[in-house]
């Protein structure tokens, strides 16, 4: 079986097995490389960028160069390699999480139990649920569902069908580098500075064939395109301007605003002014949109992959 396929096969596999099953209840290995990289980062750190690059180079590269090994060693059996693949797509990949936190918040809502939605919301974001109602706990949900299937769906493919299974490692690395570090507090603003801007770049084709996939998917693709042209360059990060820009439009409701991040107050640029405000039946929307991109991202990235390698022989 010619690697193409391998990757397509496997990629599938993984994004069903998290579709049926989830994250693994125990030792999930995100949180394994989570667990190393702050081991990391105790040793190393220290308020200057050139050690946080040392920090992000030493936990990433691990990451790869762990891919690189597997891969090698399986590479001789093709069901090996494809269940290698599937497993580290399974691994890396978190849309099921995503929608049952989700879910579980609208759940709360929808039955009035506001400080129930407030104490799962840190589940999802790293916004303070205290100075959140319902409608604006409704809105981060919304939010935090449109970039993470970026961040924990399709740019984890997209980094896949470039790399395999090290370019599946070193995405989720990156990310959950930048999730850790990549931080704007006073002992993280030096020393985090490599990882959020590899995360960056990392990011950047994930987020943008994530914006492109929910205008097509959605139920308004003509106001996905037109809020993400006027608005996603508005927001503060480069990728996700333009995935919440996109999932706002299609779902015709406004995002951004004032929000709280640990006792930090921020005003973010109104995400799809003509939309309405986003409401609790707005979060099933939003994870049903998810799901759409995320199986279309696997479509794109695995035909992609047949295509290119196709043209190189």
């Amino acid at each position: 079986m010619r690697a193409e396929r391998v990757f397509a096969y496997g990629a599938a596999a993984g994004l069903l097995g998290d579709h049926l099953l989830g994250d693994p209840r125990r030792g999930h290995p995100v949180a394994v490389f989570g667990r190393a990289a702050g081991a990391v980062e105790r040793t190393l750190w220290h308020d200057h960028r050139a050690w946080g690059a040392l920090h992000t180079a030493v936990c990433a590269g691990g990451a790869v160069a762990l891919g690189a090994v597997a891969a090698r060693a399986a590479r001789r059996s093709p069901a090996a390699s494809l269940a290698l693949t599937a497993a580290a797509t399974w691994s890396v990949v978190g849309g099921t999480s995503l929608a049952r936190e989700a879910r579980a918040i609208g759940r709360a809502l929808e039955a009035g139990d506001v400080e129930a939605a407030r104490a799962r919301l840190p589940h999802l974001c790293g916004r303070d649920p205290q100075a959140l109602d319902a409608d604006g706990i409704a809105r981060a949900v919304v939010e935090s569902v449109a970039e993470n299937t970026s961040d924990a769906v399709v740019g984890a493919l997209v980094w896949g069908a470039v790399g395999g299974v090290p370019g599946l490692l070193g995405f989720r690395a990156v990310n959950t580098l930048d999730a850790m570090v990549g931080h704007k507090s006073p002992r993280l603003r030096r020393f985090g500075w490599a990882s959020a801007r590899l995360d960056d770049v990392a990011g950047w084709p994930g987020a943008r064939l994530t914006a492109v996939l929910a205008a097509l998917a959605g139920p308004d693709p003509r106001g996905a395109v037109r809020a993400w042209r006027a608005d996603a360059a508005k927001h503060p990060s480069p990728n996700a301007g333009p995935v919440e820009a996109s999932f706002a439009g299609a779902l015709g409701v406004r995002l951004g605003g004032t929000l709280s991040y640990g006792g930090r107050v921020e005003h973010r640029p109104v995400l799809n002014a003509r939309g309405r405000s986003v409401g609790t039946r707005d979060i099933g929307r939003a994870v049903r949109l998810s799901r759409r991109v995320s199986w279309l991202a696997l479509g794109v990235c695995a035909g992609a992959r047949l295509i290119g390698k196709g043209r190189d022989r």
